[in-house]
């Protein structure tokens, strides 16, 4: 049960203090948006009050109401006693500054596909993106992404979770998108037909047999169905590369996230061209594959 706030607790940054203090001490697992006590904290008092998450800094000596109070605290104690993650708590994430409505029907947004999304890294022209499948969606985030990468672009997303497609049916309607993303429910390539598109935007689960079994708290909070992949966590991946080949049109590519994988992907397939796309957080985590390489016999014959 919650105690009222102490006297000593009247700003923001008295909570924020208490929260740093109280996170380091119970050595919580982060991960899910921020990698460290202080930016949890921050994150949480800024969301909780639904200030700008930026920079604390400005907001530290304000002092919140009763209610607010009341409320900080609960938050700090259910991170700490709980072990859910941030996001949940506050049914917030975001990415690259976007905001995404959050819950447990989903994964918690952070794929590093979305930094090469924003930062405009890909080997391909934006321009000449018109259609663009994302599997494996979830809260719809890396769809939305796509779409404001790509403004030309009408896009797919794809998931098997119907909860999960209900939460990016809210995340599509509040970025206004319902006219350039159509969600559908199926496994992988299934309720598409015949679609072609330009690039293929994958990040399936990849989490593997070792790696699952080593699960911080936080994360088994998440939807297991996202996270498990098998005994090397390419499960989903080698079916994504069997069938993207069909989906994409002269030109296009395969763009994948696929966490530590890279080494058993890489003996599975010893003469396929992966282009690895890091980022300033990651290295070696998300490949890219041009149409002409996956449809290249060579290229993707597995090793026996």
């Amino acid at each position: 049960m919650v105690t009222a706030a102490k006297p000593s607790l009247v700003t923001l940054g008295d909570f924020f203090r208490l929260a740093v203090r109280r996170f380091r001490a119970a050595r919580l697992a982060y991960g899910h948006g921020t990698t460290n006590a202080v930016d949890e904290a921050a994150f949480m008092m800024l969301e909780a009050l639904r200030l700008p998450i930026h920079n604390i800094d400005p907001w530290l000596d304000l002092k919140p109401t009763a209610a607010e109070r009341a409320r900080l605290l609960t938050l700090i104690d259910a991170r700490v006693s709980l072990r859910v993650p941030a996001p949940y708590l506050l049914g917030a994430a975001y990415m690259r500054g976007v905001r995404f409505h959050i819950d447990r029907r989903a994964l918690i947004p952070r794929s590093f596909i979305g930094d090469i999304l924003a930062d405009e890294v890909l080997p391909i022209e934006p321009g000449k993106v018109k259609r663009v499948l994302d599997l494996c969606t979830g809260s719809g985030c890396l769809a939305i992404l796509a779409a404001f990468a790509f403004p030309r672009a009408t896009i797919d997303a794809v998931d098997l979770s119907k909860g999960a497609l209900a939460l990016a049916r809210r995340n599509v309607a509040t970025h206004r998108l319902g006219d350039r993303i159509t969600l559908h429910r199926g496994d992988l390539f299934e309720p598409l037909g015949a679609a072609r598109y330009d690039l293929i935007i994958g990040n399936p689960p990849y989490v593997d047999a070792g790696g699952m079994a080593m699960l911080p708290p936080e994360y088994r909070h998440e939807p297991r169905m996202a996270l498990a992949a098998g005994a090397d966590g390419l499960d989903l991946v080698h079916r994504i590369l069997a069938e993207a080949p069909r989906q994409l049109r002269k030109g296009g590519a395969l763009l994948c996230e696929i966490g530590r994988g890279r080494a058993p992907l890489e003996r599975a397939y010893p003469k396929a061209p992966f282009v690895w796309l890091d980022t300033e957080q990651s290295e070696g985590e998300v490949f890219w594959l041009s149409a002409a390489a996956l449809a290249g016999s060579a290229g993707l014959q597995t090793r026996s």
